[in-house]
């Protein structure tokens, strides 16, 4: 079931909050049992078959955490017990995410025979992985109290969260899902969640839908692009996928605020970032919430360690050496971003989408130790042209990955690179000399006519650079665990009041008419 779903908006949404506040009033644990049944609905609308396998992976983490807790006194079967858990999880997303094509790829170089069909991917089976991965691991550190079945099925699974993300924490869900008040129907919430939820529905539908199509037929024949077909293209995949995620994020914790709980915040304008380390700190931020807690520090502490015992600098001071700042910073991040680009998908693309943003995360890290760092603090500060630059440099560089990223495989992603480097050509501008000698009315009509994709690409742009998000709208009211800098603009800043109830209601129309098919998310295939 699509949140962008007639289905959804009509049907499901309104039994679900009926029927968890009419629930609440009777008993909280019959409302947290009714949510965990609503999510189980939700989940299995599109595939009843992995229903199955949802409440298995939960019924085995569960069980595996108790165990964990249990060996407490014992560090080395506690080891054990956590790393079985982790590799059965593990086996399992390798199972349907990458078996098939690790089998077709040895079967190229004559190790395996025939083919293999793709497996049919279950919808959230990394999100769901990931996150009691987390669990365990937490675990295994003594971070997890609360240990009840029900909270950790809805910890789980509850729906808004469960396909796509935000990746939870235990310690920031449980609490809430263990506190009376969340359970007790306040208007502000459906006020607040609904709000940000038409935003992201608008964003969805409008939006992303809209430019949807030119990005697809450019990355269809990427060799065919020249000079400008390959730029429009490139960039009108990363708005799509921008207003796709940003949309989707807003809605998830738009229907979490609805039942009462907050999530914490997962997409804060990283268009707007002024270095790959900004970016990353605003795209999916909850992922490298995650990859960093899990991945990048044990790889880090392992390399420090490392170094301690041959007594050789580690922390600051080895980052200011260029072998220390290559073991310190460059491998575990090269590390850390090659695991987060394989987890997107199978193919080597992905691969090269990861060590890429690793790359240019290395990059980014020696320019603010060996340059910035030496500088005075009274030279640090930069102009807003220079800041604007940076800007456009960092967008350049997501571009490119996103090349990868969005390709078929490696050889469309180099098509669509050699485009965008003028090397296909680069084409005319023949509609402007066709507008020569016409009325002004008549040429712009032809101009704009012929040129629509570009209309929409500055428009979006402009969305996305210039105007505040979702949460600086909402400001001091937005539901999400970590708050945005504020809105300048007072104009838009949202209040309980009928003139923005009206401008919801009326986005809310104009997506309902929009809505003649349901298109999935982006980040659904992952």
């Amino acid at each position: 079931m699509l949140f962008n779903s007639y289905l959804f908006l009509l049907l499901f949404l309104p039994i679900a909050l009926m029927g968890y506040y009419g629930a609440a009033r009777v008993s909280l644990r019959l409302a947290a049992l009714w949510l965990c049944l609503a999510s189980f609905v939700f989940y299995g609308w599109w595939n009843p078959q992995f229903v199955a396998l949802l409440a298995v992976s939960i019924l085995f983490n569960y069980v595996v955490g108790l165990l964990v807790l249990q060996a407490a006194g014992a560090p080395r079967r506690q080891l054990l017990i956590t790393s079985a858990g982790v590799i059965a999880d593990l086996a399992v997303l390798v199972h349907y995410k990458y078996f098939a094509a690790l089998f077709n790829f040895l079967g190229e170089w004559g190790l395996t025979h025939g083919a293999m069909d793709t497996l049919i991917l279950p919808l959230g089976i990394s999100f769901f992985t990931f996150t009691q991965i987390g669990f365990l691991l937490d675990c295994r550190s003594g971070l997890v109290k609360e240990k009840g079945f029900l909270s950790y099925v809805l910890f789980v699974t509850f729906f808004p969260h469960l396909i796509a993300g935000p990746i939870l924490h235990h310690k920031e869900m449980i609490p809430q899902f263990a506190d009376p008040a969340n359970y007790r129907f306040k208007a502000e919430n459906l006020s607040i969640g609904g709000m940000l939820f038409v935003i992201g529905l608008a964003k969805k539908v409008l939006l992303a839908d809209g430019i949807a199509p030119y990005a697809d037929a450019g990355f269809a024949a990427p060799s065919g692009l020249d000079f400008w077909g390959a730029w429009a293209t490139s960039v009108s995949y990363a708005l799509q996928i921008y207003f796709d995620f940003s949309g989707y994020s807003d809605m998830a914790l738009g229907l979490a605020k609805m039942f009462g709980i907050r999530f914490p915040l997962n997409f804060n304008s990283p268009y707007k970032a002024a270095s790959i380390v900004d970016f990353w700190a605003r795209w999916h931020i909850t992922l490298t919430r995650y990859l960093t807690s899990y991945l990048y520090y044990p790889v880090a502490m392992a390399v420090s360690r490392a170094r301690e015992r041959r007594g050789m600098a580690v922390g600051s001071l080895a980052a200011r050496t260029p072998g220390g700042f290559a073991a310190t910073i460059i491998v575990p991040t090269l590390f850390t971003m090659g695991l987060a680009g394989i987890w997107h998908g199978a193919g080597l693309q992905f691969l090269v989408f990861g060590i890429w943003h690793g790359l240019c995360l290395s990059i980014n890290h020696g320019w603010r130790i060996f340059v910035v760092g030496r500088k005075p603090p009274s030279e640090r500060h930069s102009g807003p042209a220079a800041k604007a630059l940076c800007v456009l440099i960092t967008f350049v560089a997501v571009l490119i990955g996103q090349a990868f990223f969005r390709a078929d495989g490696m050889h469309s992603a180099w098509q669509l690179l050699a485009g965008m480097m003028g090397l296909h050509g680069f084409g005319g501008l023949e509609s402007l000399s066709h507008a020569a000698g016409l009325p002004f009315g008549d040429a712009w009509r032809l101009v704009i006519g012929h040129h629509l994709q570009a209309v929409y690409i500055v428009l979006l742009l402009g969305i996305a650079w210039f105007t505040p998000n979702a949460h600086q709208i909402l400001g001091v009211h937005s539901p999400a665990i970590f708050k945005t800098l504020p809105n300048p603009n007072r104009l838009l800043r949202w209040r309980p009041s009928p003139g923005w109830l009206i401008a919801a209601l009326f986005l809310l129309a104009l997506c309902l008419a929009t809505l003649h098919k349901e298109t999935r998310f982006l980040y659904f295939q992952f």
